[in-house]
């Protein structure tokens, strides 16, 4: 947008010349008047008697000589004066159009450099995979209280959202690879990414005000409104909306989540007596951090229900989402170890096979069925693997071990060689990528305050391998989006933890990107939408 004074200096130009060459005209006029007021006293009858002649004749003489002198005079000055005018307005038009000083001010912005376009579009990957999450984790409170049909229009919405975040976080990847090369395609490839996150925005903002409808949340007598509306669609819908019923919902799953940390905290003790450390490992603090949300939920929902009595429509809904994002990512902790739990199990079920499968896959490269990758060296790749598997049988028999990354070893010496990736070796590769990125994925989502860019980058990356089948590269690309996700986590500051008066799991929901940290107290909750309703429930 062009500022006023970038629109100002062209018409003050523009009126300080005019008034330049009315001057220059006025002068020539002046002039010209000066020229014609002696023609015509001369022309005029002069009522004075013709003078005697003798010495007043020669002075009369003088008189003429003088007045020739007054005609030349204002002729050679108004001549001047219209050569100057006319010159000095030529000099300043060429300058005008030729000028190339600062003091021009363009009307197009400078074009931004490569560093500005790609920290732009790292930011619009980060702020539109937090809309997508913070979209899906309300959406499920409403889903569950409305079902699936009246919801179907904001599931869409984030569908679309989600497929277009996916589209941009491939086209990041590919500009981080080096791909386009040249610099034209890739400012454009940084414009694509840009415009994705932006279109992926905008299918949230479009549906943010008609779920608020839908929920009755946001004013005073929503609740009667949005009941009032449910009886007309039938006795059925009558009393599911407003906050209430949408307290009711949250107080129920907060119940649920509540008795199934308990039964969590259980099964990670059971995990680390059962197996080696690093098996549980990646869930380490989730029962604690699953409580702390717990914690803050009960605070948050217990505001909402005073507001929702005193039929304070605007501080009921702020409170809510906040209680509800909490709920939502104590279920998430909890579910990682839950899931951990299935995933060990089965991966102890199947490193016996694994071995026997790995063992074959040896003799077949022995046998010279397969080339090794090292035909140079046929003995070393082999000697290695020999080792691995026995260090496998080894921990097997010898004591608590970790499954997974058993089966990781195992499944990484097999393909090193070459070998067949069906059967029980591609459901055990296949079972340890999926276990790592539901680990990425649950980490980023609880700690997504802190998490950046690459993490995320990273993590959608992994979804996208695994999804094309690629079940070693997906581990690997996941492993690699939760360890920088686990630095980014480090190298945050929460300015909330250990404040004095701090509220109860304020911190950690901050961390969580339950709230947006804009105020002392957190900010307002996130909700469902893009960048420009995200935060629309100010305190």
């Amino acid at each position: 947008m062009t500022s006023s004074l970038m629109r100002g200096r062209p018409r003050r130009a523009t009126a300080r010349t005019r008034v330049r060459v009315a001057h220059a005209v006025l002068g020539g006029l002046a002039g010209a008047g000066w020229l014609v007021l002696p023609v015509m006293t001369v022309a005029a009858h002069d009522p004075v008697p013709p003078a005697a002649a003798g010495p007043v004749a020669g002075a009369a003489a003088r008189q003429d000589e003088t007045s020739s002198a007054d005609l030349v005079l204002p002729l050679v000055a108004g001549v001047t004066a219209v050569s100057l005018a006319g010159y000095g307005y030529l000099r300043r038009t060429r300058r005008a159009r030729t000028r190339t000083t600062p003091g021009t001010v363009s009307a197009q912005p400078p074009a931004p450099t490569r560093d500005d376009s790609e920290r732009q579009a790292r930011a619009a990957l980060r702020l539109a995979d937090e809309c997508v999450r913070t979209s899906r984790e309300e959406l499920s409170f409403v889903r569950d209280l409305f079902g699936e049909d009246r919801t179907e229009p904001f599931t869409r919405a984030l569908r679309a959202a989600d497929t277009e975040l996916s589209a941009a976080f491939a086209i990041w990847r590919r500009y981080e690879e080096g791909v386009p090369e040249d610099a034209g395609s890739r400012r454009q490839a940084l414009v694509g990414v840009i415009g994705r996150c932006a279109e992926a925005g905008r299918r949230l903002d479009a549906e943010a005000e008609a779920l608020d409808g839908l929920r009755g949340l946001g004013g005073p007598g929503a609740d009667r409104r949005v009941v009032r509306a449910a009886e007309a669609d039938g006795p059925e819908a009558a009393g599911r909306g407003g906050a209430g019923a949408a307290l009711e919902v949250a107080e129920g799953r907060f119940r649920e989540a509540a008795a199934r940390t308990v039964t969590a905290q259980e099964t990670l003790a059971a995990l680390r007596e059962r197996y080696a450390p690093t098996a549980s490992a990646p869930v380490a603090g989730y029962v604690e951090q699953a409580k702390d949300r717990l914690v803050f939920a009960t605070a948050r929902l217990n505001e909402a229900r005073q507001a929702a009595d005193m039929d304070d429509g605007e501080r009921t809904a702020r409170h809510l989402r906040a209680g509800e994002g909490a709920v939502a990512q104590a279920e998430i902790l909890v579910g990682a170890v839950e899931r951990l739990a299935a995933h060990l199990r089965e991966a102890a079920g199947l490193v016996p096979a694994a071995l026997t499968g790995a063992e074959a896959e040896l003799a077949a490269v022995r046998g010279g069925e397969r080339a090794s990758p090292a035909p140079d060296e046929p003995r070393a790749p082999l000697a290695h693997a020999d080792g691995v598997l026995a260090g496998v049988r080894e921990e097997l028999t010898g004591g608590p071990y970790d499954p997974l990354d058993a089966l990781r070893r195992i499944g990484r010496t097999v393909e090193r060689l070459g070998g067949a990736r069906s059967g029980v070796l591609g459901v055990a590769t296949l079972l340890v990528a999926r276990c790592s990125v539901a680990g990425a994925e649950e980490f980023v989502a609880a700690h997504r305050g802190a998490v950046g860019t690459r993490a995320r980058a990273r993590l959608a990356e992994a979804a996208r391998e695994l999804g094309a089948g690629r079940a070693s590269r997906a581990d690997s690309v996941a492993r690699e989006a939760r360890e920088l996700g686990e630095r980014d986590v480090r190298a945050y500051g929460s300015p909330y933890a250990g404040a004095e008066g701090e509220a109860a799991g304020l911190a950690g929901a901050v961390l969580g990107g339950i709230l947006l940290a804009e105020d002392a107290d957190g900010g307002p909750p996130a909700a469902y939408g893009g960048p420009l309703t995200r935060s629309r429930h100010h305190p």
